[in-house]
């Protein structure tokens, strides 16, 4: 491992144990509970927009933005950046008109574009063939920013009535997101599965994605299906979950780094090589499913 990818590795480490300690409730109130919630599902929201501007800017560059839809996820995506960042700092017990709109757009932003890749890949000879999951436009990645925005969208609902117990689809709030988070983690490693696959593994840490993060998908579904109880190690799996994001990026950064010039061919290598914004969509997952985790324990 070369000095690049160590210091990769290790600030994403760094990163990762920075976010942690936000998943910890600064009081006991029920008020306050919740805001500090909405306040990390703003911040989960933020960095799931972080990783779709990224990805989704040097992925349509590499289409030559053929279609001028090909602008809109990174138009959205600024707009869900800068609202998660506002609403991570945003301490006041209402909803935000215009954050929750820019929520809204991105959610719906992230189905049109889930149909625009399923269209590219059925166009394709083969239509819905492997050939065609691994090398067209990738199916998953456009509910990256569905989830921005849904995420995004309930920590403005949270803000409402802070002092009384929320509910989402006619369920409590933490139990109805702890099965969201779980269905999110589970459609992300589908898509990480995928592309590892086609990568044959070659690496072995290439495992822990397609392990770690089901284990902590299935610990949310067993929160949302139990009684609210503290439940320590779920919220340990989470935080080890957050930390493998982080260190995605490191282990891609190394990726990157192998290929024909390195990094001093970055404008090339960034394409060729394994897609650096990736990994963060688990940490941005994980927190939210600590976020979760927090409101379910609390409610009746």
């Amino acid at each position: 491992m070369n000095k690049t990818s160590t210091i990769a590795i290790a600030c994403g480490v760094a990163a990762g144990v920075a976010l942690l300690g936000k998943g910890r409730p600064a009081t006991c109130s029920t008020k306050q509970t919740h805001i500090d919630t909405a306040r990390t599902f703003n911040r989960s929201s933020a960095l799931l927009a972080l990783s779709v501007l990224a990805d989704s800017a040097m992925e349509h560059y590499r289409g030559s933005f053929d279609n001028p839809a090909m602008y809109t996820p990174l138009i959205v995506s600024v707009a869900s950046l800068i609202a998660g960042m506002h609403g991570g700092r945003d301490v006041e017990p209402e909803r935000h008109p215009v954050r929750n709109s820019v929520y809204v757009s991105a959610a719906l932003a992230g189905v049109a574009g889930t149909g625009f890749h399923l269209y590219n890949i059925t166009k394709r000879p083969g239509r819905l063939s492997w050939h065609n999951f691994f090398y067209a436009a990738p199916v998953g990645a456009p509910m990256a920013l569905l989830l921005s925005g849904a995420l995004g969208a309930v920590a403005e609902r949270l803000r409402d009535e802070p002092a009384h117990e929320p509910r989402l689809f006619g369920m409590p709030a933490g139990q109805a997101l702890a099965l969201l988070t779980s269905a999110g983690i589970i459609g992300t490693v589908g898509e990480v599965a995928l592309l590892h696959f086609r990568g044959a593994f070659q690496n072995p840490a290439m495992y822990a994605p397609v392990v770690v993060p089901p284990v902590a998908a299935a610990l949310l579904l067993q929160t949302a299906l139990g009684a609210p109880q503290p439940r320590w190690f779920t919220r340990l799996w989470l935080r080890m979950t957050t930390a493998l994001g982080f260190i995605g990026v490191g282990f891609h950064a190394r990726g990157i780094a192998r290929n024909r010039g390195g990094w001093r061919n970055w404008s090339q290598n960034l394409f060729n090589g394994p897609p650096l914004p990736a990994p963060p969509s688990f940490s941005a997952l994980a927190l939210a499913g600590l976020a979760a985790l927090r409101l379910r324990e609390t409610e009746r």
